[in-house]
């Protein structure tokens, strides 16, 4: 019996080494070759700035793990590739509406007189920028977006384009941007966005550029075993993320411009017509070219060594957090990255109603009672993660669809920064995590608690009994609140800089 354990926790341990309970960052095999493409959160919650209480902003983070001092090419996003936020709204696990991104990097080459041979030109110059960065002539890279907002198919042709906007340079270091200048630097990149007639007058917003981390983890401890007390202290954890830095493609979008404004269905089959489904569903992905050709020969300029082409190929998706680290077996890894949320039933649904993580965590903390739960297949999950909590996040249509996607209840009021519960929806704050996800949610500790059965003892999809260890206070022991956000978009707060220098007056 001792050698069946053992063999059974060695073979989990492989699982565990490539899931973990780190938010998507390098979740699955494929995407660590291809980080500008990996989308590592999501969030999606009514906003909460003052003022904006008919707005829903969605922040969708990508290229995981920046070291902020990753000079001298730093952190641009693939103008290769297709960013894409898809939103349902009627609860058919397809996407109704999509905001699509597409970058393009320039370049301003900077050339300098050596003073030596007064026959030779100019000769360009090695580093990104040559003085003050927030000084366009100083850089010699820039980066710009379009935005289209596609409505049904995403590669429909019923598109409109919503406009082209730059994105501010990283944040080299303190000598490059002197005075404490980033801060203000970059928030003049928030653009206002015209969403057109569904929006009734209202202006969005749009931010893309460099944050900090939001998501925070002990990585090191978590990758070796869970290597720490799961029911201990919340607090005491080292944040391995603190230090690093994502790119945040940000937007506040007018909740009439999302929600379904046609006939909803109660689950009795009944139509009203002056009823709005509130309920909106949201996930996030990246494209890229099926073909790519190396050029052996790259000329002068940026991006000259490949060229790519044939039809966009989804490399990457984010819905729920976690998904595809702690459900999703490791050979379906890059499967799930590719598929869409209206056919994960047919594909994934056995990870759902027969989870691994609960059984490795219960092997791993016997010591401790930790029980899984052994209500099988396990519909509190399903609940959780494919078809929304019932009277908070769950779509009017009877007909819904199952799918892993971040659900939001536009209709829930707000609560302040200093009033929200980090424990979301279980803590009793239903403005919280799973109905959508604000950045101060705890969604490690959420989500383990949610898979050992915490929907259990609140008598969701299951009963108590199911669940023995389901009111244990499960945890990673690393959190952020919102207190350590911004309480105004976009609430991802001023990237890490890659140097501080006390001497960093520069022109």
């Amino acid at each position: 019996m001792r050698h069946t354990a053992t063999a059974l926790i060695a073979a989990m341990a492989i699982c565990a080494s490539a899931t973990a309970l780190a938010s998507s960052h390098r979740e699955a095999p494929s995407i660590t070759k291809s980080p500008k493409v990996d989308a590592t959160d999501l969030y999606m919650f009514n906003s909460y700035e003052n003022g904006r209480q008919d707005y829903v902003t969605i922040i969708a983070n990508y290229l995981p793990l920046q070291d902020a001092y990753g000079g001298p090419n730093y952190f641009s996003l693939d103008d290769d590739a297709l960013y894409e936020i898809h939103v349902d709204n009627n609860g058919d696990a397809v996407e109704d509406i999509t905001f699509q991104f597409r970058f393009t990097q320039q370049l301003n080459s900077i050339e300098l007189d050596t003073d030596g041979d007064p026959s030779t030109a100019k000769v360009a110059v090695p580093l990104v920028n040559i003085g003050n960065a927030t000084m366009p002539g100083n850089v010699q890279t820039n980066e710009s977006y379009a935005i289209n907002m596609v409505k049904g198919d995403r590669r429909s042709t019923d598109r409109t384009a919503l406009g082209s906007y730059q994105k501010p340079f990283d944040y080299i270091g303190t000598k490059s941007f002197p005075n404490d200048s980033y801060p203000a630097y970059a928030n003049g990149f928030v653009k206002t966005l015209d969403m057109g007639s569904c929006a009734n007058g209202k202006m969005g917003k749009v931010f893309v550029g460099q944050r900090a981390e939001s998501f925070a983890i002990d990585l090191g401890r978590v990758f070796d075993l869970i290597n720490l007390d799961p029911v201990g202290s919340r607090d005491g954890g080292t944040n391995i993320l603190a230090n690093k830095n994502v790119t945040s493609i940000a937007m506040e979008v007018p909740k009439s411009c999302l929600v379904n404004s046609t006939l909803a269905v109660d689950s009795d089959g009944n139509g009203s017509l002056d009823k709005v489904d509130p309920v909106i569903g949201a996930w996030t992905t990246a494209s890229v070219r099926q073909a790519t050709l190396v050029n052996p020969s790259p000329e002068s300029g940026i991006s000259t060594t490949t060229k790519k082409g044939g039809a966009w190929t989804q490399v990457s998706r984010l819905g729920m957090p976690l998904v595809n680290e702690v459900v999703i077996g490791l050979k379906d890894k890059d499967k799930f990255n590719a598929s869409e949320p209206k056919d994960d039933v047919d594909k994934f649904k056995d990870y759902v109603f027969y989870p691994t993580l609960p059984k490795l965590i219960e092997i791993l903390f016997a010591d401790k009672g930790v029980v899984a739960p052994t209500n099988f297949p396990r519909q509190d999950l399903v609940t959780a993660f494919l078809t929304g909590v019932p009277t908070i996040n769950k779509p009017a249509n009877a007909n819904q669809v199952p799918g892993d996607m971040l659900r939001l209840n536009t209709s829930i009021a707000t609560k302040p920064a200093n009033n929200q519960d980090d424990l979301g929806v279980i803590a009793g704050d239903n403005a919280g995590f799973p109905n959508g996800r604000r950045p101060g949610d705890d969604v490690t500790d959420v989500s383990l608690r949610v898979a050992m059965g915490k929907l259990c003892k609140l008598n969701i999809s299951c009963v108590s009994d199911d669940a023995p260890a389901g009111d244990f206070p499960y945890t990673d022991r690393v959190r952020k609140t919102a207190a350590e956000f911004d309480s105004v978009f976009p609430y991802l707060r001023t990237p890490n800089p890659g140097a501080t220098d006390t001497n960093s007056n520069v022109s």
